[in-house]
């Protein structure tokens, strides 16, 4: 596979600084966002993690550029907001979020299309609900960079898991971002996306294939399958100790095609093709 190769940094409007919190989840951590600069100020998207350390280069990546006067989340997940309370404590700096039911401490809530100042430069935020209900991304528009959050990862996929996980919006979410003129994505877990329209093709295909392999595995059930009988041979390609996370995201497949009328369950959450 090509090596996706990061930008020169100096011809970046924005600071990268990664938490400390790498996981399986997370990747090699939570990519931390400071953007904008001047008599504006920054921004700061998705302090991942109350570490002094971390902390203290977020506020120096933001005294660099003017000092941070508002605190961005992409959505309510703690590897996503866990440091934005001790941030806000340290700057007086307001939370905002695209609502308080997904970010209790959000000071204010961000619509979709909302426009904050950063720099020479506009962040629009971009409601992209999929992988849980409040997801924004902010598009950094000059530049036509995107901060993608975990819409897509620089490296792999996204778990989607439901209740707050749709993958029926998340690949309407991914089909939005298509029409956008994108130089390149910032994602919140692993490298840059350096080729946008091609990593956006590529998400909505696996996702599809991924469907088309539930209904090809259902097929081998004529009296029902379960989400545990379904998993090994949908992610047969996935390692097994992944696999109670690949369950998510099937169960997810499924809620989308029930959705659509193309498969049925019983109250035994036995599921069949078919309405």
């Amino acid at each position: 596979m090509e090596q996706e190769q990061k930008p020169q940094e100096e011809a970046q409007p924005y600071t990268l600084v990664l938490a400390p919190n790498p996981s399986v989840m997370t990747g090699p951590g939570t990519n931390t966002i400071v953007v904008g600069e001047g008599t504006t100020g920054a921004l700061v998207i998705d302090p991942a993690v109350d570490e002094p350390a971390y902390l203290e280069q977020i506020i120096a990546a933001g005294e660099a550029r003017g000092g941070i006067r508002r605190i961005l989340i992409t959505h309510g997940h703690p590897d996503h907001c866990g440091g934005a309370a001790a941030l806000r404590t340290r700057l007086g700096a307001p939370v905002l979020a695209f609502s308080r039911q997904g970010v209790a401490l959000a000071d204010e809530e961000l619509k979709d299309g909302a426009r904050l100042a950063a720099g020479d430069d506009t962040l629009r935020a971009i409601h992209t609900p999929g992988h849980r209900f409040d997801h924004l991304c902010f598009l950094l528009e000059r530049a036509g960079i995107l901060f993608a959050g975990d819409l897509l990862a620089g490296v792999g996929t996204v778990v989607i898991a439901p209740p707050e996980g749709d993958m029926g919006a998340y690949l309407t979410s991914l089909r939005r971002l298509q029409s956008l003129e994108l130089r390149h994505i910032v994602p919140a877990h692993g490298p840059l996306i350096l080729d946008p329209a091609r990593k956006l093709a590529e998400y909505i295909e696996h996702r599809l294939l991924r469907e088309q392999q539930v209904i090809t595995a259902l097929g081998q059930f004529p009296q029902g399958a379960t989400v545990g009988d379904l998993v090994p041979l949908v992610y047969a390609d996935v390692s097994p100790s992944l696999h109670a996370l690949a369950a998510q995201s099937l169960t997810a497949h499924l809620l989308k095609l029930e959705q659509e009328g193309r498969v049925h369950r019983h109250a035994s959450e036995r599921w069949l093709l078919g309405r």
